[in-house]
């Protein structure tokens, strides 16, 4: 069973390669050449032993042939971790070392080795620090350790309870950009789809880069030499060493809580590529995929490639590459506003002279010049069309009532009423046919016959098929009663 998870500890990173700096405040001794912190519960009585054990007394014996001062394999244990742990020189400590027999537990611990060539240690990184590791340790890469020697008693040896892990040299320091590279690219932080485009007249500039670099002065320079009415916003930042991607990325969101930039530009002058690794930082990268503002990236020269180039919107070769994208050039556009102006008032130069030209020619005309008598004039003309039009009208009328009556005289000379009042009629079948020919019935056939007024149902007695009539003493037809 190993040593509970240690509570984590406030730190100052000492400089690489000299002693390292003992921490302040609550790091510093705390009484007794004890650590001020509270001690792992695995300690012989749950606590720090409130003094060492007696010394042996110069391997004088008791009763029983026992030696004096004999330690328990606890209380030896327990003294060796006293001594380590108040050691303010070992409490932070950077250690480097290659990795080694590197795996990670299921609860979110790391376990693995550091070595070189005379010596190995053993060391754990609790879950709680290695979730914030932004690589993958792999065996045989060199890293960097900060953490407190302690002791694991179960088993009897001391080890580096590691809080902060970092690749050492450039081999294991690119290795771990890549992985960073890989993961965040798993993510989606730098699909082309998620890029927008930039404001096309953007009326404020948001800067982020250091107050004292030749990048500020260049951006500067070249955003308002193109356009003198934008405003320009600079967040100061440092943009190497040790808060640096902490800044950046508190930057980027302080801007976008500000929401009045309509780009920002992120960047710094060229360097070495360690000077620029603050912008490889995973804080700098997910503040600028996550930014609402469009992003310019303007890091180094166009040789350096950082991620967050990747992550951005845009990215520009250089700082004064970024200020000509951010800003458009306003001289051009006020000339073209000027050339638009002339031509526009030339138009309405140009029509206002035809209009006023027109109005003297209609000003010259005789019914403008007497207006009265124009009206005198249309006014009788209108009163002859006004008597012209109800002549018309009523010819129009009388023709048509003319047409009507001889109309109805031929319809009513056609109609089939006025044969029958001159004394025809009409023969049907029961069925409603009519009967033209006396082949159509026979005798005995029932027919009906319309007359001018009523009709008459009678019964066939005779009949002549043949063309015109016969007479018959009994032919004819009989009127039923």
């Amino acid at each position: 069973m190993r040593s509970p998870e240690p509570r984590p500890l406030a730190w100052r990173r000492p400089a690489l390669g000299g002693e390292p700096a003992a921490a302040a405040g609550p790091l510093a001794s705390g009484g007794a050449g004890r650590p001020a912190r509270e001690p792992d519960a695995g300690a012989p009585g749950g606590g720090w032993p409130a003094a060492p054990p007696a010394p042996w007394p110069g391997g004088a014996l008791v009763s029983g042939g026992v030696p004096a001062g004999v330690l328990t394999v606890s209380e030896l244990t327990a003294r060796i971790r006293l001594r380590l742990e108040s050691d303010a020189r070992l409490r932070q400590v950077w250690v480097r070392g290659e990795v080694n027999s590197c795996k990670r537990h299921s609860s979110g611990h790391l376990y693995f080795t550091l070595q070189d060539e005379g010596a190995t240690l053993r060391c754990v990184m609790f879950r709680s620090a290695a979730r914030h590791l932004g690589f993958t340790p792999e065996d045989g890469m060199e890293v960097l350790a900060l953490g407190r020697v302690g002791v694991y008693e179960p088993a009897g040896t001391y080890q580096l309870y590691v809080e902060t892990l970092e690749p050492a040299g450039l081999g294991a320091l690119y290795l771990a950009l890549e992985q960073r590279r890989q993961r965040l690219a798993r993510e989606g932080l730098f699909d082309p789809g998620r890029k927008r485009p930039l404001p096309a007249w953007p009326r404020c500039i948001g800067v982020i880069t250091s107050a004292d670099g030749a990048a500020l002065r260049d951006i500067l320079k070249v955003a308002l030499r193109r356009n003198p009415r934008l405003q320009v916003v600079v967040a100061p930042v440092p943009v190497q060493g040790e808060g640096a991607a902490q800044a950046i990325a508190e930057a980027i969101r302080r801007f976008n809580r500000w929401g009045r930039a309509d780009v920002l530009i992120v960047g710094r002058g060229g360097g070495a590529r360690e000077d620029l690794w603050a912008f490889n930082e995973e804080e700098v990268v997910r503040a600028v995929a996550a930014s609402r503002i469009p992003v310019i990236s303007a890091v180094g020269h166009e040789v350096d490639v950082t991620l967050c180039d990747l992550a951005a919107d845009v990215r520009a070769p250089t700082p004064s590459a970024a200020a000509e994208l951010a800003a458009p050039e306003l001289a051009p556009i006020e000339r073209r506003l000027a050339e638009l102006s002339g031509r526009l008032e030339g138009g309405v130069r140009r029509r206002l002279e035809r209009a006023r030209r027109r109005l003297e020619e209609l000003a010259g005309r005789p019914g403008l010049r007497h207006p009265a008598q124009q009206v005198a004039a249309w006014r009788q003309r209108l009163e002859r069309l006004r008597q012209d039009l109800a002549r018309a009208a009523g010819w129009r009328v009388a023709g048509g009532r003319q047409r009507l009556g001889s109309a109805a005289g031929r319809l009513e000379a056609l109609s089939p009423l006025s044969v029958l009042r001159r004394g025809y009629s009409i023969t049907r079948t029961p069925d409603g046919r009519v009967v033209t020919w006396a082949g159509q019935v026979r005798p005995g056939d029932r027919v009906e016959v319309l007359l001018a007024r009523g009709r008459l149902d009678a019964r066939v007695l005779a009949s002549w098929p043949g063309e015109g009539t016969r007479s018959s003493g009994r032919g004819g037809v009989e009127e039923e009663r």
